[in-house]
């Protein structure tokens, strides 16, 4: 498989897919958007792909949406009078992007997350995609899109409340706050927590080889019968966020949030 978006190696009926986004902390950039469903479904129909694992050899798992390289996607979003045909387009650039996650939770074999480091945003968008959660020591989650007055739109708010539930979801989608590998565990966003990012992937690999010597399809049924509920409330949030922000993205918050970005300072917000 040829990406730029990730590295696949398949060992053992195992796919590890080490993620390569472009920029400063794994940001996830247009390749991420565009080539990650292919991936994954490339993973799903390979009969030789029975469980999959996701991690990165960098530093941090990702910081999330790329917002520089994204910005042509985004500007004109930013302007509060964005007529309906910005709208429109906007409204189907996150139908993309959502289709990227939504590949990850679709997929037939099951889908190992391994978080080492910063885990924000996007991030947290695909590991919600994942089945199985596991992290090093030193992770460190946030759902940081209210920090940029977004409305998070491609997995969050779908899956979050089912894995913590929705009084923790809520407090961590309004709040933005950071929390540690430790917190992630008792809210059960991750099920086990290792020392080091080396120890975490070691585990992580004999998980996914536990899973990959069971039958095969076997496994496929479980995870679709578990998903057949989930996924469809997932996906009528997911519908209802795409209306959201194609409507209410365009705010001067949300200007003022990508100028404090960019010129790293405390925003402003003002609720217009």
């Amino acid at each position: 498989m040829n990406f730029s978006c990730a590295a696949v190696q398949i060992v053992n009926h195992v796919a590890e897919v080490a993620l390569t986004p472009t920029g400063k902390g794994q940001r996830m950039g247009p390749d991420y958007w565009d080539q990650l469903p292919s991936l994954f479904e490339q993973l799903d129909a390979d009969p030789e792909v029975r469980a999959v694992l996701v991690y990165t050899p960098a530093e941090h798992f990702s910081f999330g949406l790329d917002l520089v390289a994204m910005s042509g996607e985004l500007a004109e979003l930013t302007v509060p009078d964005a007529n309906a045909t910005v709208r429109t387009r906007f409204l189907a650039t996150v139908k993309k992007m959502q289709r990227t996650h939504n590949a990850v939770a679709a997929c037939r074999k099951p889908v190992i997350a391994a978080v080492n480091g910063y885990c924000i945003g996007g991030g947290v968008d695909l590991i919600t995609a994942c089945d199985i959660r596991l992290a090093a020591s030193n992770a460190k989650f946030s759902v940081r899109e209210v920090k940029l007055a977004i409305v998070p739109d491609v997995g969050t708010l779908a899956r979050l409340p089912a894995i913590v539930g929705q009084g923790v979801a809520r407090e961590l989608a309004f709040t933005g706050d950071d929390f540690d590998a430790a917190r992630a565990q008792r809210l059960g966003l991750v099920t086990e927590v290792y020392e080091s990012t080396e120890k975490l992937l070691h585990e992580a690999r004999a998980m996914a080889s536990r899973i990959a010597k069971n039958p095969p399809l076997t496994v496929q049924g479980i995870k679709q019968v578990m998903n057949f509920t989930s996924e469809r409330e997932a996906a009528l949030s997911l519908d209802a966020v795409q209306l959201w922000n194609s409507a209410f993205f365009p705010s001067e918050d949300l200007q003022e949030a990508m100028a404090s970005f960019m010129e790293k300072r405390e925003p402003q917000f003002k609720g217009r």
